[in-house]
């Protein structure tokens, strides 16, 4: 069993994927461009249902972009 000790000097169990904070980036950059599809919606929304659409569109954006690069590359 691989074990690794942490900075406060804890051993970590790196088979059962005690590292935190490895994925914090990707978190915040998905953060971001959902606020910024967030605002690109309701801004061109011309109705109020419109503009809550908008919101679920930028819930769901990511999904549909890798989907059309999966299906652009055939795969």
């Amino acid at each position: 069993m691989a074990k690794e000790k942490n900075a406060s000097g804890e051993n970590c169990n790196l088979e059962h994927g005690n590292r935190r904070g490895n994925n914090a980036a990707s978190g915040g950059i998905y953060g971001l461009a959902f606020v910024g599809a967030l605002i690109y919606f309701i801004q061109h929304a011309d109705t109020f249902w419109i503009g809550v659409l908008g919101f679920f569109k930028a819930l769901v954006w990511p999904a549909i972009v890798i989907y059309k690069v999966l299906e652009f590359f055939n795969l």
